[in-house]
């Protein structure tokens, strides 16, 4: 669920979280809080760039957010990771902002600036000094229209190497962090764009030139792929100059061809293990496939998750954590991507717990929810728990642009959170958790048991077939 926003967060969350709490015929006679009203005002400038603009004079801070809709999804087999790469060569100065100005410009103002990279979007961003607002948007313009005079194979280079060490952080010396490319890889076909990791394969990053950095930019670093948010303390008309003094000379690029996605099924469970020299305990996740953000069941997937793990009350934590103490942590999701998405439930068990008996009470406890519809009680708790963070998570005016900046970029429509999310999670219904249940959870799934290594005696139900997945192997081992 996008994140959301009111003027006075923290008095609707506790007038929500009292109503949760009240009885029910008092719960009858309160008035509903009504979504937050986001003002914003969108134009478009003659090159296709995309502009929105929400003021907010309640501090003196401003963000210019930019996002383009172009992420690891936009890959080529062969060329993985190359979106997230990209993401830091922006950091590397451009024709007339040198190598760290950028940064040493924003910081040096009191602001605070980065960038990331998902499987659909990269986002930079600025939140400055209202004072600095001229300044930011000189600055994202610079890096969209002036990059390539300045793009070298050094420049590639020290950033492949960043890279290449942010991998080896983040997955490769993490324990369990190549799950990070276990599980795309075993829900998607290999020709699925989303079967890939987003900080891409070693190999990959190896093999990327500066021909390609170059094509890469051209293609998706335009105005007509990208979208600018600037939200906070500003002066519209001076804001309105200053990006088509900036950002209007800019060429549009090339028209995108974005990857077509099919629908996703397993046609058997996947059984895989991972062994780890770095890991003390054992974890297991079951992950199904799902749908996107293009879907209309992915709300009801994601309060489903909520009816599972939200709290120590939900149904799995409930059980796991809290009757049966066989896990200190248990966790719920739907991730949803563009075009496609997941259903995760990982389990941290205790020491000595028994993997098999946590694997049957997760399946117990997920056919039940297909079986039968949960309560009232449960779904309306999830509502509350939901609308609070939705409100709460717009108070700062950079959470506000990245909401706005997901509606127009995803759905075209900037205010998508609070005219279309919001009113359906208030609509949801016993009935629509248990429909997406019985459709998405009865279904074939992968089971990744991740242990020890050499202690493949601990994984779940160890007589039925699996995979062993680890790296390093010659080839997978199957039993």
């Amino acid at each position: 669920m996008p994140k959301s926003h009111a003027a006075r967060p923290l008095q609707l969350a506790a007038a929500l979280l009292s109503l949760a709490a009240a009885p029910a015929a008092a719960r009858a006679q309160s008035t509903p809080i009504a979504s937050p009203k986001l003002e914003v005002e969108r134009y478009t400038l003659p090159n296709g760039l995309t502009v929105l603009l929400s003021e907010d004079k309640s501090t003196p801070i401003v963000a210019v957010d930019l996002w383009y809709h172009v992420g690891s999804k936009n890959e080529k087999p062969g060329r993985t990771g190359f979106a997230h790469l990209f993401e830091h060569m922006m950091f590397e100065g451009s024709e007339h902002v040198p190598d760290g100005e950028h940064l040493k410009l924003i910081e040096g103002a009191g602001g605070d600036i980065n960038g990331s990279t998902t499987e659909d979007r990269t986002n930079y961003y600025d939140v400055v000094p209202s004072s600095e607002l001229e300044t930011a948007l000189w600055l994202e313009s610079d890096r969209m229209g002036y990059l390539l005079p300045v793009l070298t194979p050094e420049k590639l280079n020290t950033q492949r190497d960043v890279v290449k060490n942010e991998r080896r952080q983040r997955v490769d010396n993490q324990p369990f962090g190549s799950q990070a490319d276990i599980i795309p890889a075993a829900i998607y076909p290999a020709t699925n764009p989303y079967s890939w990791s987003v900080i891409g394969s070693m190999a990959d990053l190896s093999a990327a030139s500066v021909d390609d950095v170059k094509d890469f930019f051209r293609t998706y670093y335009a105005p007509n792929n990208a979208t600018l948010a600037i939200v906070g303390d500003f002066d519209n008309a001076k804001a309105k100059a200053w990006v088509a003094k900036y950002f209007a000379g800019i060429p549009s690029g090339p028209a995108i061809t974005r990857p077509a996605i099919d629908p996703v099924t397993l046609s058997a469970n996947k059984r895989l293990v991972l062994e780890d020299t770095k890991a003390r305990l054992p974890q297991i996740e079951f992950v199904w496939p799902t749908v996107g953000g293009d879907s209309p069941d992915e709300l009801a997937l994601e309060g489903l998750a909520s009816v599972l793990t939200r709290d120590r009350t939900s149904r799995l934590a409930k059980l796991l954590v809290y009757d049966r103490q066989l896990a200190t942590n248990v966790n719920a999701r739907q991730g949803s991507d563009e075009n496609a998405g997941e259903f995760y439930i990982r389990v941290s068990p205790r020491p000595d717990a028994s993997l098999t008996e946590i694997e049957r009470l997760v399946d117990s406890t997920v056919a039940s929810m297909a079986a039968t519809a949960p309560s009232e009680r449960e779904v309306q708790r999830l509502k509350n728990y939901t609308v609070v963070g939705a409100i709460s998570g717009l108070q700062s005016v950079l959470d506000k642009a990245e909401q706005l900046l997901d509606g127009q970029t995803f759905y075209g429509d900037p205010t998508h959170l609070v005219d279309v999310d919001l009113p359906a999670y208030r609509a949801l219904t016993p009935a629509d958790i248990h429909r997406v249940a019985a459709k998405y959870l009865a279904s074939p799934h992968v089971v990744l048991n991740m242990v020890p290594a050499g202690k493949l005696d601990l994984i779940a139900n160890p007589q039925l077939s699996y995979t062993n997945v680890t790296p390093g192997a010659a080839a997978p081992a199957s039993k």
